[in-house]
């Protein structure tokens, strides 16, 4: 068992959660239980689960949460690619929020590789 709060990925993904819900709290009221619950749950997901599975005995259950947060971070992509398709935010802030989930895809695929390595 390790303390997720050390991570580097946790630390960007949880400033990513952040930035998600500062970015959706001007989404249209009508999608409060839509699309805004939506991003924000799959924002959130990835710093849970990258928590959840450092709280969990071995690697081998560790691996298997960052899988779980990597595919929520697909989800989110997916998810801000809908909002700005929708134009409930800018391109500015979907490229933003965009480049902060490449950024923090690449570092659970890192971690996901070297707990592999290590096994």
């Amino acid at each position: 068992m390790q303390d997720y709060r050390k991570l580097s990925v946790w630390k960007k993904a949880h400033q990513l959660a952040v930035a998600v819900y500062a970015a959706t709290q001007d989404f249209p009221a009508r999608e409060v239980y839509g699309l805004t619950s939506q991003v924000r749950r799959a924002s959130v997901s990835i710093p849970a689960n990258i928590a959840e599975g450092c709280g969990r005995a071995g690697q081998a259950e560790l691996g298997r949460f960052l899988h779980i947060a990597m595919g929520s971070a697909s989800e989110l992509e997916y998810h801000l690619l809908l909002a700005r398709d929708l134009k409930f935010m800018k391109e500015a802030d979907h490229s933003r929020l965009g480049a902060q989930v490449d950024e923090v895809k690449s570092m659970l695929g890192a971690f996901i590789r070297r707990l592999k390595a290590d096994s």
